[in-house]
């Protein structure tokens, strides 16, 4: 029982209430428990999972990593019955997501006294951010729900720009509407034209994430047949689950000491800790590693939530960051990750404009083309190695949760000196003209004799 085409007898997944336990069906609309209003987790019944050993696990997803058949070619749903059992193919909806790069850094690595460096790529993927990863599994789940009946007539998210793409695209391809609440004027051209070429109905407000949010909670819950999408939905971190999965296979079965992800909404770290979870309890790594959450400083709720204990979080007004996708000040999954921190051991740590900045351009250096919410992932790894916390010659992986030439603009702007920071790694086009012996001063001024 160890091919590509495998499904696991028994293989089973719920809803269970992080607070109360208990439990409710999967195939319901159900965002939050019915009885103590607690976030709500995907669940499996994994002692049918370890029916298979761990090497029958490992020789199953390898297999399917190598195939280009529906729907083994999905990163994702290569790890089906991880992911949603008892889905039926014909309703998964994917658009190649998954198997992104896991791109080594050894030169930074040895600048900053690292045994290894590891940039985890989830922005190379159909629309450009590690959402897709997630949106997979909930558009898929959605049409297995329509099919059973459940009237919904169109799937909605409030966004600051990645989350929107990634719905309208899956939905699309799904022939589901989809309705988008995008915070006005804060998210970049690229991220707005996204879900406006899908053909969303996208409504965009005079407010921030927060206030978008609070609203298509509401819309969602005066009319049932508005399914929502956002990372309150359980279903959206089955998905995103699956990069721990898919970094331990690219390491071998092997895990780094430290991950360090970017957290805004935190819907990212309780995926990381949940399949990181299934692995260990499979027998496929013998070890956790540490998370660290990368904040903005301009949105830095849980920052402040771990300086003082991790106990409590008190939401808070974000103010603008070029990280504008974590541009968050109240994240609903903030029960989840101090779960997923308190197990991992794990910190939080945040960067300034300008180090989250600078760090996005000095791994440019070595070859990467970064956006700022990696950015402020990279700058706090740079500030946890600066204080000790990540000692010399750990490894560490870097979770790179979207592309940069999604955020083409505010690159140009720091390179052409248009940010109010100093841009260390400034590097600006140099005007000349035409003429060969002026060419070739500068060259030999710029590269020496």
């Amino acid at each position: 029982m160890t091919d590509e085409t495998t499904t696991i007898s028994g293989a089973r997944a719920h809803l269970e209430c992080l607070e109360c336990n208990r439990q409710y069906d999967l195939y319901q609309v159900l965002y939050r428990c019915p009885e103590c209003d607690g976030l709500l987790m995907v669940e499996h019944k994994e002692d049918a999972l370890h029916t298979l050993s761990a090497t029958q696990w490992k020789n199953v997803f390898s297999a399917r990593m190598a195939s280009f058949d529906h729907p083994w070619s999905s990163g994702v749903w290569g790890k089906k019955e991880w992911v949603l059992p008892e889905i039926q193919d014909e309703h998964i909806v994917t658009l190649g997501e998954g198997r992104s790069p896991l791109v080594g850094l050894p030169r930074l690595a040895g600048e900053l006294g690292l045994a290894q460096l590891w940039l985890k790529q989830c922005g190379i993927t159909h629309t450009g951010s590690f959402k897709d990863l997630g949106m997979t599994v909930l558009v898929s789940h959605v049409r297995s729900l329509r099919a059973r009946g459940i009237p919904i007539r169109a799937v909605a998210c409030a966004s600051t720009g990645d989350t929107s793409a990634a719905l309208a695209a899956y939905a699309a391809a799904a022939d589901i509407p989809t309705v988008v609440f995008l915070p006005a004027g804060k998210i970049s051209l690229a991220q707005l034209v996204q879900p406006i070429s899908n053909r969303s109905l996208v409504l965009s407000l005079d407010t921030d994430f927060d206030g978008c949010m609070a609203i298509v909670r509401a819309v969602t819950s005066a009319d049932p047949a508005l399914y929502l999408a956002n990372s309150l939905n359980p279903l959206r971190i089955e998905g995103q689950k699956t990069v721990s999965i898919e970094l331990a296979q690219q390491l071998n079965w092997k895990v780094p000491d430290w991950v360090v992800i970017p957290g805004g909404n935190l819907g990212n770290v309780s995926a990381l800790g949940a399949g990181f979870r299934m692995l260990k309890n499979a027998g496929l790594i013998d070890r956790f590693p540490r998370i660290c959450v990368a904040q903005s400083a301009n949105a830095n709720p849980l920052y402040e939530s771990f300086r003082a204990g991790l106990n409590e979080l008190t939401p808070m007004q974000a103010r603008s960051t070029l990280a504008s996708a974590i541009q968050i000040g109240n994240p609903v999954s903030f029960p989840r990750a101090r779960r997923t921190l308190r197990e991992f051991d794990g910190v939080v740590e945040q960067a300034t404009e300008e180090e989250l900045a600078n760090a996005a351009a000095r791994a440019d250096l070595h070859g990467m083309f970064t956006d700022p919410h990696t950015g402020v992932a990279l700058a706090c790894l740079f500030k946890l190695v600066n204080s000790g916390v990540i000692r010399s010659r750990e490894s560490v992986a870097v979770v790179s949760t979207a592309h940069g030439l999604k955020f083409a603009d505010s690159k140009t702007a720091y390179h052409a000196g248009q940010l109010p920071l100093r841009a260390e790694y400034r590097n600006e086009p140099v005007q000349l003209p035409a003429d060969e012996q002026r060419v070739l001063q500068v060259l030999h001024e710029r590269l020496g004799d």
